[in-house]
């Protein structure tokens, strides 16, 4: 096809008015180098909606307004979705699953809001639904390989990146038979004793890749428990003052620093922080009643408008080591040492790989402990410590203080931001330890349950570097210093189906091969397509 000579330009913004009044000059920077890079190539940018003069800012804010905007729209014009912040995918996923012209996703290098995990949400959300797409990403838009690719998007309306680091299970011969033998034992196990997964309220934000349809997982033996946020937040009410108080002592006891003010509606309380120990013994509590053997909160939407933020929450429950909570009765102490798998925003996705993370770590006498990240941006190290790309991983709640540099005594809790929550709670925040890992993306696609995942290695960087990292990110969440072997950044990114990745820390690096080949196999054994990336 010859170059079009115009493109809608569209961007997807959050439900929440703050949050897109505050991100849209970063948007706006953003759309100008944009619209500047087509323009040196002879397109003309049409906006497919205009900037609210009421609301102080220029995203499409709901579903109803994405359908409005693009039933106004010519089917047939190519289209861009340009993002610079967290977006709500379901904005604008119906619409582009009805245009008929070439669909390209573009993200701007930058961990401030962040464009990239909005991007690889509404990518992976695509990639589900079947419907085609290309992908973009650029610190400026003004490099060379964005600007050949962008050409190359006007004149043939795709774009393929390099994948090559991508390996079907079924072409690796390395894997022993044992650890075949014990994934296979495990899948076995699943799908013979059968798993619940609890559901507080389905479909975050919008991300319907984070939605395993129940008929995928009839086979594996999980079944879902559809639990009501208004539930938990009842249950929360329900627990007395003295309870959420062993809760609190117990943290302060171990070592976390809670950094308190006395502003309600912009500092951390203490009584913020007592309401959400109330939510993690209702949590824990119903979880066992339910016979759940992993939960998941919404949070982001529902319970921001009654209770403080349940980061603190997610990460206790995904650590072993963590406050105990007895039944009603008090007979007993409930997932006694054991973690109570979490999965941040009910992404099932990574529900079910922190339950296979689980099953083969235990296994394997390695810690069972395991967390979801967003895929929130990556840099070279300016400090010198290593000339490897080293990936920021971070989010705001499930991440166990098991994965801190000094566990509980590196954790503190910050206040989350009143932008998103009004009601405060504490973050669960930590500079996560180095060593070996492995990492995880389960996915759907062409009707399929798929997997990739590998090794990694998490760095140690100079208190300063972390700092700046922080700084360009969100300085009051946990941090993981990520360095894939032979994986390149936008490898990455064309490959990775989802804004989150899941990751478990190994004793060793051995342990962490053998882990990464007990899971594919046992992943392989419950009919998922398995793939390997990166070196084994």
């Amino acid at each position: 096809m010859s170059s079009p000579k115009k493109v809608y330009l569209a961007a997807s913004g959050d439900l929440r008015l703050s949050a897109n009044q505050l991100c849209w000059p970063e948007q706006d920077k953003m759309e100008k180098a944009l619209i500047s890079a087509l323009a040196k190539m002879g397109v003309e940018v049409i906006r497919a909606h205009i900037y609210n003069e009421d609301e102080k800012h220029g995203f499409i804010s709901s579903q109803k307004e994405g359908l409005q905007v693009f039933s106004q729209l010519d089917p047939s014009i190519p289209i861009i979705v340009a993002e610079s912040v967290w977006q709500y995918t379901n904005h604008v996923f119906p619409g582009l699953l009805n245009h008929q012209g070439p669909i390209l996703t573009v993200a701007n290098w930058s961990g401030t809001w962040p464009g990239l995990v909005g991007m690889l949400n509404l990518n992976a959300s695509l990639t589900k639904a079947g419907k085609a797409f290309s992908t973009l990403w650029s610190v400026d838009f003004t490099d060379d390989w964005f600007l050949k690719n962008l050409n190359t998007w006007l004149k043939t309306g795709k774009i393929k990146h390099k994948t090559d680091h991508v390996h079907p299970l079924s072409s690796i011969k390395k894997i022993k038979a044992s650890d075949r033998a014990l994934g296979k034992k495990l899948a076995g196990e699943l799908r013979s004793k059968k798993a619940i997964m609890g559901i507080f309220d389905e479909g975050c934000m919008g991300m319907y890749n984070a939605i395993v349809p129940d008929e995928f997982l009839f086979p594996l033996g999980i079944f879902k428990e559809r639990l009501s946020q208004s539930a938990l937040y009842y249950e929360t009410t329900q627990i007395p003052d003295k309870e959420a108080k062993k809760v609190l002592d117990w943290m302060v006891r171990k070592g976390m620093k809670f950094h308190y003010g006395k502003d309600e509606k912009k500092d951390l309380t203490k009584d913020q922080v007592l309401t959400q120990c109330k939510m993690y013994i209702a949590a824990v509590r119903m979880a066992d009643r339910f016979g759940c053997s992993m939960i998941g909160i919404q949070y982001q939407q529902g319970l921001k408008d009654v209770l403080p933020a349940s980061d603190l929450v997610e990460g206790m429950l995904n650590n072993a080591d963590r406050p105990p909570v007895c039944s009603v009765n008090g007979k007993e102490i409930l997932f006694d040492g054991k973690p109570v798998v979490h999965f941040n925003e009910v992404d099932e996705c990574a529900a079910l790989d922190g339950l296979l993370d689980n099953r083969v770590m235990s296994a394997l006498g390695e810690p069972a402990e395991t967390t979801l990240h967003d895929v929130r941006w990556g840099d070279f190290d300016e400090s010198g410590t290593t000339d490897k790309f080293v990936w920021v991983f971070q989010i705001s709640g499930a991440a166990p203080p098991a994965h801190f540099v000094d566990g509980w005594k590196g954790s503190q809790g910050f206040r989350q931001s009143p932008m998103y929550f009004p009601y405060g709670g504490s973050t669960l925040m930590g500079v996560c330890k180095p060593g070996p890992i492995i990492w995880s993306r389960t996915f759907v696609e062409k009707g399929k349950l798929c997997m990739d995942l590998g090794r990694a290695t998490v760095i140690a960087l100079p208190e300063k570097e972390t700092k700046r990292r922080l700084s360009l990110c969100a300085d009051n969440w946990p941090i993981v210093h990520a360095v894939f072997p032979n994986i390149s950044r936008d490898q990455f990114m064309a490959r990775h189906k989802a804004n989150h990745i899941q990751v478990a820390y190994a004793s060793s690096e051995k342990k962490a091969d053998q882990a990464v080949a007990v899971k594919a196999a046992m992943a392989e054994a419950l009919g998922f397509n398995v793939c390997i990336c990166g070196d084994y």
